[in-house]
């Protein structure tokens, strides 16, 4: 199936059902927020290697964790009660891309580029984006950022700064999504940690209709 090519000029996609088996829709483009912002709301996301052409994702089985569902591990559970954790949003966007970015970059390598965190520090003004930050005993323990349109949230990058920082940071956030009535976290690429934490396939079907349900989409 062919990778279809965008235009800086026009703001579009191709539809979701001509994405590759992999999940590959598009190339090119470019991200600015109105871009972005079709792009979510229609289940696609840019995900790429620095220096190379923007590519557009949109798998069809999706990996997603309902707030509800969040687990919390026996160990996870003692280690959260034996420590003062204090949950914080939007304490400075920047700073927290930037840690996701360098973790990543240590240690596996990253897809957040120079161009990635100016565009997502536009959602931010925008109000589309939030950070979330966890404090371990008033330490910066780890913290998460990503997406949000209505009632979903596309999570993009988690960072530790201490041991289990970025699940304790996931864990809240899950609970206070839940509190707001959140339909799900979009995790995006399935991995271990993540279905660890509650993360599931579900089909692009329901993935689909919540998405409408969520952020009022209508076409």
């Amino acid at each position: 199936m062919p990778v279809f090519r965008l235009s800086e000029g026009e703001v579009s996609f191709p539809n979701q059902c001509y994405a590759r088996s992999d999940g590959l829709l598009a190339i090119g483009g470019d991200l600015s927020v109105e871009r972005l912002l079709l792009a979510y709301t229609h289940g696609i996301f840019p995900w790429y290697n620095p220096g190379e052409e923007i590519l557009w994702w949109c798998p069809k089985d999706r990996f997603v964790i309902f707030p509800e569902e969040i687990h919390i591990s026996r160990s996870m559970g003692k280690y959260l009660a034996r420590h003062e954790f204090e949950l914080s949003l939007n304490r400075d966007f920047a700073d927290t891309m930037h840690r996701c970015r360098i973790k990543r970059e240590f240690e596996e390598g990253t897809w957040i580029s120079d161009e990635m965190e100016a565009a997502y520090h536009k959602l931010w003004d925008e109000g589309y984006a939030v950070s979330v930050e966890v404090s371990e005993d008033g330490v910066l323990a780890g913290g998460l950022y990503g997406v949000c349109i209505g009632k979903c949230f596309f999570g993009e990058s988690m960072f530790s700064e201490k041991e289990n920082g970025s699940k304790a940071a996931l864990i809240g956030f899950a609970k206070l999504l839940e509190q707001k009535g959140y339909l799900f976290i979009d995790c995006q690429f399935h991995t271990q940690h993540l279905e660890h934490m509650g993360g599931r396939y579900i089909s692009w079907k329901e993935y689909d209709g919540m998405l409408r349900e969520g952020t009022g989409r209508k076409d």
